[in-house]
């Protein structure tokens, strides 16, 4: 299959376990929650989406014919002679949503190349074999279908989701529980959602709090 790439940098990861690792991130072109149109927000089942995702046209970006061609591509973009902490180079798979378009052919691709391979997804797609971490996160509204992974990261409060539903998250085999304060341009909304997150993490000690670290900083 092709693949379109709404563009690909390198960055430390922000968030969640690997938050400060060095990262190529690549980012897929597409989402099943939400077309990427403002017009339609209000009719989407995710409609907090600050993610960049529609075309071929960022930074990086494009149409990749073939797996090979794809994971060559995000190699480059590895800083030449290094290797991360562990040895391995990491790549963050992300979107939109990744999972309609990553394959067994990308995975092995980007395997051939070096990278540990990381993906964040939405959970309504049954990720391929092979995924060396699987980051889900769920939004209210959609049919859950990856039940298993690594860490499970959940945006709070959301709207559809209660206290009750978090709790009952707590049987999904995952290895690490976070919840995310819900971002918001609104600096009273911002610091409200923040207080929840970290009031539900002292109230739940089988979750921890997820930061995003990389807008404190102001990188990518």
């Amino acid at each position: 299959m092709s693949y379109s790439i709404k563009e690909m940098f390198y960055t430390l990861q922000g968030e969640g376990t690997h938050a400060g690792r060095p990262a190529v991130f690549c980012r897929f072109a597409g989402c099943n929650l939400w077309t990427g149109r403002e017009a339609d927000r209000a009719q989407a089942v995710c409609q907090f989406c600050d993610t960049e995702f529609v075309g071929t046209d960022g930074l990086g970006g494009g149409k990749f014919a073939t797996a090979a061609q794809l994971a060559e591509r995000i190699a480059t973009f590895w800083p030449s002679g290094s290797e991360s902490a562990d040895d391995r180079r990491f790549v963050v798979l992300t979107g939109g949503e990744p999972l309609l378009q990553v394959d067994a052919e990308l995975i092995d691709a980007l395997h051939a190349q070096g990278f540990m391979i990381a993906v964040e997804t939405n959970g309504t797609i049954a990720a391929p074999a092979g995924l060396d971490w699987i980051c889900v996160s769920p939004k209210a509204g959609s049919t859950l279908v990856q039940k298993s992974g690594h860490e499970l990261k959940v945006v709070v409060p959301q709207s559809g989701f209660s206290t009750a539903d978090l709790k009952a998250m707590e049987a999904l085999d995952f290895e690490q529980r976070r919840v995310q304060a819900m971002d918001s341009a609104q600096p009273m909304a911002r610091r409200s959602a923040m207080e929840w997150a970290v009031q539900w993490c002292l109230d739940n000690p089988r979750w921890m709090l997820s930061v995003q670290t990389h807008k404190t900083l102001g990188i990518r």
